[in-house]
Formats: C-alpha cells, structure tokens, sequence
C-alpha cells in the first residue's frame, strides 16, 4: 500500500528514464488506484503491469472487490496471489487461492502465487511441509501445461519486512522442493520473495532454482530497484 497516482506516474516516468537490462522480465504492481495511470505510463515499454490481488469472479456482489476481467481491460495481464499480507490481514485460504489462479487463467493473466512459512513453522522444521501444501492446494485441478503459464514466489514470511534473507543455498532447496511438488512447475518461474535487495540479488539469481524475485520494500525507489534489475543478469545469464 505505496504510492499515489502521482507518485506512481512519477516512480514509472523515472524507471523508463533508466536503461532497463533487456535480459531481465520487469513487472510492476502499483496499488489499484494508480493502475489506469501506470497503464498510461507504460505505453511503448517493455514493462509488464500486474496487480497486487484480484477477486474469483468476473462480476457480481462483491462490493470493495476488483474483477480480472476489470484488471484485462487496464493492461493487467499479471497478479499476485496468495501474498502473506492477504493470507493474514483479509482470510485468503489455499481454497481462495486455487479459485484465483483458475480464473486469471480464463481471463488471460498469468497469476504470481505466493507461498511461503511463518517464523514459528521455519523453526519447527516444517518449511518443505508447508510451501508444498500450499503449492499443491493452490494448482488442484489445473492441468500441468497450464501451471507451466504461472509463476510462484516463495516467500520466507519471517523475512519479509525484517532485513533478514534466506541463505541462497537453503532458499534454493526449498524452492526445488516446490518445484518438484506439482506436475509443470518445472516448466514455470520460481522467485524469490523474502527481503531480496541489491546485496543479496546476484547470489540468489545464481542458484539454478531461482528464476528472479518478487520485490517488496526494495522496489519502492527507483534507484534500488534498477540496482536489483543490474544484479540479476549474471554474466553470461540468458532471460531470469
């Protein structure tokens, strides 16, 4: 929950100013607010937009809520699902996040879902148990080509917003396992999504796991996250 329409317009207008590594996929999720404005901004980029949640449905009484077909029509064709904030302030369950992915499936945009441990289940062992329960729930029913479309984010909760990271090496093994729990993950991205910051980018983009990451706090100032974007292309790297 950052930025105003101006201060997005802005952040956007001084993100193209930059040159973008065209080995590297950029999307951005402004808040709903400042979707059509981003939108507008973004025209002749190669930069994608995403939105940060959307509702099941394509319309009804679901007052406060936005709609994937909604989202289609301002340029959205990525949306985060499952983040840990929306599975701990508003009640997303793993149900809610399979009927998601199915629907920005049908309406042509590629879903990011988020899985990930508390603090309490990272120290009780049970971080393999958890994020692939939550991966398997999130794509029950959906056919392997179609889990290949999508990406998921792991994100450590217990590193998101504390400065922490997961050690490359154990984020990397943690992400194989999620790989390795659904038919067509194998096909499709996995990032990284606990505290990734410039410091930390270039060694977690190096384990062969990891296709990226998903940004929080780091992507809010153009400068940190063009700084993330340069880390990621490794040299000799082809598209992360």
């Amino acid at each position: 929950m950052h930025k105003t329409v101006a201060e997005a317009r802005a952040f956007i207008r001084e993100l193209r100013a930059q040159a973008l590594p065209r080995e590297v996929d950029v999307v951005v999720a402004p808040p709903f607010t400042a979707l059509f404005a981003v939108h507008e901004e973004l025209r002749g980029s190669h930069i994608g937009l995403g939105a940060q949640t959307m509702h099941e449905t394509s319309h009804g009484p679901y007052t406060g809520e936005i709609s994937p077909v909604m989202l289609y029509e301002l340029g959205v064709r990525f949306a985060i699902v499952g983040h840990s904030e929306r599975r701990e302030h508003c009640g997303e369950t793993d149900a809610s996040v399979n009927r998601k992915v199915v629907s920005a499936l049908a309406h042509g945009i590629t879903p990011i879902v988020a899985v990930g441990e508390t603090k309490a289940e990272y120290q009780a062992g049970k971080t393999k148990e958890r994020v692939t329960q939550q991966a398997r729930a999130a794509f029950a029913g959906v056919v392997p080509s179609d889990v290949a479309r999508c990406i998921v984010a792991y994100e450590p909760i217990w590193a998101i917003g504390t400065g922490l990271s997961d050690n490359p090496q154990n984020a990397n093994g943690v992400m194989a396992e999620i790989r390795a729990a659904v038919e067509g993950l194998q096909h499709a991205r996995i990032l990284y999504g606990g505290s990734m910051k410039p410091e930390n980018t270039a060694a977690l983009v190096a384990q062969p796991e990891i296709d990226g990451g998903l940004v929080g706090g780091a992507s809010l100032t153009v400068p940190a996250f063009t700084a993330i974007l340069a880390a990621a292309v490794p040299a000799g790297a082809g598209a992360r």
